[in-house]
């Protein structure tokens, strides 16, 4: 984490296909946390995550070369110690019970996006679990 202003703000590394979403989504964090990078696939966030060693990475599920699941299970077997938060279309237990096995601690639904991400990233960082109400019983 980096020191900013007496506060001290998490990195984040951003994960999405869809450009104008990430840029969104950028837009929506950077009052709270350090948006460190942002990449269009799997296959870019293992390589960066490595580099960069952020505290958080936000990934999309459906991305080409490398989805998001197996992209997070890259990144565990590489050691990487950043909190996983699932960010998704997919309101879907099957994919939730997946992104957990793979190691995700949270799953919010995009369509929450604007409600549910930074409650979602405050609790990853907390080590506490978060689903979008929309998928959670």
């Amino acid at each position: 984490m980096i020191e900013g202003g007496g506060q001290v703000r998490a990195r984040v590394l951003l994960a999405d296909d869809h450009q104008d979403f990430l840029a969104a989504t950028a837009r929506l964090l950077e009052s709270e946390f350090d948006v460190v990078q942002q990449v269009g696939n799997g296959q870019a966030l293992v390589e960066q995550a490595s580099g960069l060693d952020p505290d958080l990475v936000v990934v999309d599920i459906t991305m080409p070369l490398v989805n998001g699941i197996e992209a997070v299970k890259r990144l565990r077997a590489a050691g990487s110690r950043a909190q996983i938060v699932f960010l998704t279309v997919h309101a879907d237990e099957d994919y939730l019970r997946a992104a957990q096995a793979a190691g995700g601690l949270g799953y919010v639904v995009k369509s929450r996006l604007a409600s549910d991400l930074a409650p979602a990233l405050r609790a990853a960082l907390a080590g506490c679990p978060f689903v979008s109400p929309t998928i959670a019983h």
